[in-house]
């Protein structure tokens, strides 16, 4: 988990997360990482558009962005 935010801080890169929120609701969030430490992440989030931060032991996945056909379509 650690080598993709730090890509995602180098590059840039968007990732996908899914996390656990402290009521206990699941959310799929789009998000650039900007800042780590042993407990939180700080990131851009995509879906509400500012930064947020996320408690890493509520983190249930993290992955790269998947890209939608839709997006390669001119």
């Amino acid at each position: 988990m650690d080598g993709l935010f730090m890509r995602s801080i180098e590059d840039n890169i968007p990732l996908e997360m899914i996390y656990l929120s402290e009521n206990q609701e699941l959310s799929q969030r789009k998000l650039i990482v900007k800042e780590v430490n042993d407990e939180y992440i700080r990131a851009y989030c995509l879906l509400r558009k500012q930064m947020r931060t996320f408690r890493r032991d509520h983190i249930l996945s993290v992955m790269p962005e998947s890209r939608t056909k839709s997006r390669w379509i001119h």
